[in-house]
């Protein structure tokens, strides 16, 4: 399958004139970036006086190296054949709650129910 080359981004103003984003952005490449980076619009590292110090293509090349996607090792699977062991049937249990917790929680508590079923402070 055959890519289609793009062309030119050109933008028309308000006013009717044109611009070219493409030439814009090859204009500016070496530009320092406004703020604290320390890198230009092509991302090159910059140093004192804005001169180069790493290119941008260096900057990934040593980021490639150091940070591989996958991991060295190789997954080994465990064998289960050693450490099998017999499943045990499963306990069913039903949850009740008996109103003795509730109260004995209750009454350590300095909170206690009321007529309407709202939780007032003791003594008020």
């Amino acid at each position: 399958m055959v890519q289609k080359t793009q062309g030119r981004k050109v933008y028309k103003t308000m006013q009717g004139k044109q611009i070219d984003m493409d030439q814009l952005r090859q204009r500016n490449e070496l530009t320092p970036a406004v703020g604290n980076a320390k890198i230009n619009a092509r991302g090159d590292e910059l140093g004192p006086g804005g001169k180069i110090v790493r290119k941008k293509e260096d900057l990934l090349k040593d980021y490639y190296e150091n940070n591989k996607g996958a991991p060295d090792e190789l997954a080994v699977k465990k064998d289960l054949t050693d450490d099998w062991v017999e499943p045990q049937p499963v306990k069913k249990t039903t949850s009740t709650r008996s109103t003795k917790k509730v109260e004995e929680v209750v009454s350590e508590d300095e909170w206690v129910e009321d007529e309407d079923g709202n939780f007032v402070k003791k003594g008020e």
